[in-house]
């Protein structure tokens, strides 16, 4: 079985208010970058993938005139998908949903939120967390501005485990007028994107101590040395979510080479110094139950990856879709 995570950049803009594809020459959220471009690109993408089931960051729009569950499916027709069923949970006001997108006939998913909205360790994921974030006796309030997919799955073969799609929130200073202001919200965005971290790590926690066979994939917006406020802290949410008993092949190599190469899978135009940033993000984190399955774990990275960079029309699409290329991992399960 193949499961993967892929943060699709703003596939919400592909979608009309009938939640159909659109793919004409109008400018897409990419830059430079039409929405005949774009959709095409993942449709080769998708394609070439075929995972029994897709982890989708940045799934299109749920709100009053957009619907997640029917764009994603309407997009599955289009190209003729496995993954022709989704299933979405919270909905969020960022235009970025989270969704997975899975073939019925290999497995059955469904939204199984864990917690309540007053359990005080950790709290059901559209509630609020209260935490001391600043050691001043006074606890914070922390939501999720896109809160956690979490779900039963059963495969066809009748193995059942449970499976967290995240997308932690940015730490970028947006809205600094200068670099002091900058800074200050530099580490207000740590804090917080850690204090989710621990909340992860607390369901996590829970599943791992009634021996749940555990899956968690997404975007972290993290890792290890990714920016300078890393040392004010002591670890990234990378290290707080994977603790001891799970594992992410690209996330332990990370962890462990503090100097030299490490897997990245994202690619971002950095303006300021016109050149591009390329940063490890997205992972596949698996309990031990799965560890000793043999799985394998594959960046699809048009530049890294030699399959990808000898097949041009994947190479060329997987850099048009979007600026994060697809994890996926091989299990036999």
């Amino acid at each position: 079985m193949r499961i993967a995570t892929y943060n699709v950049e703003w596939f919400s803009s592909l979608f009309d208010e009938d939640n159909r594809v659109v793919a004409d020459d109008t400018w897409s959220a990419r830059y430079n970058v039409t929405k005949a471009q774009q959709v095409e690109a993942l449709g080769i993408v998708f394609r070439a993938i075929d995972a029994d089931a897709i982890m989708v960051i940045e799934a299109p729009d749920a709100s009053k005139n957009a619907d997640t569950v029917a764009a994603l499916e309407n997009f599955a027709r289009r190209f003729d998908l496995r993954v022709r069923r989704t299933v979405a949970g919270f909905a969020n006001d960022t235009q970025q949903e989270i969704a997975l997108m899975f073939d019925p006939d290999r497995l059955n998913a469904k939204h199984a939120p864990r917690g309540t909205m007053t359990d005080t360790s950790a709290p059901r994921f559209d509630g609020v967390l209260k935490i001391d974030l600043d050691v001043d006796a006074q606890e914070d309030q922390v939501t999720f501005s896109k809160p956690p997919l979490e779900l039963d799955i059963e495969t066809s073969a009748g193995f059942h485990f449970h499976m967290i799609g995240a997308h932690l929130k940015s730490k970028a200073p947006h809205g600094a007028k200068n670099d002091k202001e900058a800074m200050r919200i530099s580490i207000a965005n740590r804090r917080k994107q850690l204090a989710q971290a621990i909340w992860l790590r607390r369901r996590l926690d829970s599943h791992i101590v009634d021996e749940t066979p555990m899956m968690l994939l997404g975007d972290l917006n993290d890792g290890p040395g990714l920016d300078e406020y890393e040392h004010l802290f002591g670890r990234s949410s990378v290290e707080i979510i994977m603790g001891s008993d799970l594992f992410d092949p690209h996330a332990a190599r990370a962890l462990s080479q503090r100097v030299g190469a490490v897997p990245t899978t994202s690619r971002f135009w950095i303006r300021q110094e016109k050149r591009f940033l390329q940063a490890l993000l997205d992972y596949v984190f698996v309990s031990d139950v799965f560890r000793k399955k043999s799985p394998s774990w594959r960046i699809w990275h048009p530049m890294d990856d030699p399959a990808c960079w000898k097949t041009p029309t994947l190479r060329d699409a997987l850099v048009t879709a979007s600026d994060h290329f697809p994890v996926t991992l091989d299990i036999d399960i």
